[in-house]
């Protein structure tokens, strides 16, 4: 969760595994859209010597689709180059690193961005550098100052973009052991088949982190015919959104080297949070992984009968009573899921991008940035939030969890009743602000500075 483990292959190959894919109107940028794809799941801080990096053989893509057709119609490509300063030491530094070109930063790692627009190719940047990973106070004693100067605009004039790739602190936040031990969840795990006293949850994130791809483009960059919408309702406010990683499908390896050859294929691919994870059944995960949105409606029938809706009555008896006896397709998750929410649903909200069936985060360019934003999202009556694309801070876990408990069910049929349950289900917290266990930044690229292995210390809990 969101993706961090979610299929059995790619979780071998972390450094192309997505585990998160953010998209929304940025909050000190409203003219553009900020679309950040997280890679290399659980990143102990304290990893060396061998530190966290981009794999060099890996193509990394940020896909946008202004059509509804579930297919990339602009693309951001990313590809990395690493290099070894000194190639007698061990080290990953030799001293402190006090700039992006110390000659104690041994192993640096610059990238090349290039747009794809209408099958024509376009370099935008070239060597662009990535920050060292925070490794601690005497290595990276600067930590803000060196991620910052990996902070790189491209492009000229109205056309121009921000981007950044390194090492962040993880801001996606969930109890994963938990979760994951047979659905315990808050706020009444003492009333599951097998009962334990209540007790706070643990954000199992709390000290890893990612390597994020951010890009920040203009709102004019990613519709169609470069079009400004203002307003909500209007068909082309909307642009679906997914991230994916890339292998070439040859790999030779013997004693002297390892090469990887021939063209791209897809081996990992995130839009929204748990889709592939939770549902996906698991002989289907890696399937999923290497198909395109556009093919996504074989996997309806999984999101019109969620697994996870027959556990809940099951796993907690008496408790959702109302859900036990929802037996009809869910339309209001193939909705949020596969096809965004039709005009007519939610007052003064759509992000409905036509009856092709795709897993994309479907963000409207139209809806500003909200200054008092709930971490609930549109749950909340924040439409800024999650499912309207995805900020680094959406409460994403409670908010599905409720939608797959029949909180949202209503909008379809109104005659139905949700569980009284459904609307307190939660993970870790069920305020307006995420837990005190993430932080985030108020301006690009919004995921916060990554923690160092040696300041990292475990959060104590009780048993």
């Amino acid at each position: 969760m969101s993706s961090h483990r979610e299929a059995p292959e790619i979780s071998k190959d972390p450094v192309a595994d997505n585990t998160d894919t953010y998209a929304f109107v940025s909050p000190d940028r409203p003219d553009t859209v900020t679309i950040i794809s997280n890679y290399i799941p659980l990143e102990d801080p304290a990893g060396g010597p061998n530190f966290f990096e981009f794999g060099d053989d890996v193509l990394y893509r940020i896909n946008i689709d202004n059509t509804g057709d579930g297919r990339a119609d602009v693309v951001y490509e990313f590809r990395f180059n690493t290099t070894v300063r000194n190639p007698n030491t061990f080290l990953y530094n030799t001293g402190p690193i006090d700039s992006l070109s110390s000659a104690n930063f041994n192993r640096p790692q610059t990238y090349t961005l290039t747009e794809v627009r209408g099958g024509h190719r376009k370099e935008l940047g070239r060597k662009l550098p990535t920050p060292p990973c925070n490794i601690g106070p005497r290595s990276t004693p600067k930590y803000a100052d060196l991620a910052n100067a990996a902070i790189n605009t491209v492009g000229d004039g109205s056309n121009k973009i921000v981007v950044f790739a390194g090492q962040r602190l993880d801001g996606f936040y969930v109890d994963l052991g938990s979760v994951f031990d047979l659905a315990v969840l808050r706020p009444f795990q003492n009333l599951h088949l097998i009962p334990t006293p209540k007790a706070p949850g643990v954000n199992a994130l709390r000290a890893f982190n990612v390597h994020t791809i951010a890009i920040q483009v203009p709102i004019t960059q990613l519709t169609r015919n470069s079009y400004r919408p203002s307003d909500v309702m209007d068909a082309k406010s909307v642009i679906g959104v997914w991230a994916s990683a890339h292998r070439q499908k040859g790999h030779y390896r013997d004693e002297n080297r390892e090469q990887w050859t021939g063209p791209f294929t897809q081996v990992s691919r995130l839009a929204n949070p748990l889709f592939n994870e939770v549902i996906v059944p698991m002989s289907q995960k890696d399937r999923w992984n290497r198909l395109a949105p556009c093919q996504d409606s074989q996997f309806a029938k999984y999101v019109a009968q969620p697994e996870l809706a027959r556990l809940l009555p099951a796993l907690y008896p008496g408790v959702f009573p109302n859900l036990a006896t929802l037996k009809a397709d869910r339309a209001d998750l193939l909705a949020i899921l596969l096809t965004g929410i039709p005009k007519g649903l939610i007052p003064g909200f759509q992000n409905y991008t036509g009856t092709t069936q795709a897993d994309l985060l479907r963000l409207n360019v139209a809806i500003p940035p909200n200054p008092n934003p709930h971490i609930n999202g549109i749950l909340a009556g924040d439409l800024a939030g999650f499912p309207n694309g995805r900020r680094v801070f959406d409460n994403v876990v409670a908010i599905e969890l409720r939608a797959v408990a029949g909180a949202t069910y209503p909008l379809v049929d109104p005659t139905f009743v949700p569980d009284g349950a459904s609307g307190v289900l939660t993970d870790l917290t069920d305020g307006p602000n995420p837990p005190d266990t993430v932080s985030y930044l108020k301006k690009f690229p919004y995921l916060d500075h990554p923690v160092s292995g040696y300041q990292v210390v475990p959060l104590s809990v009780s048993a």
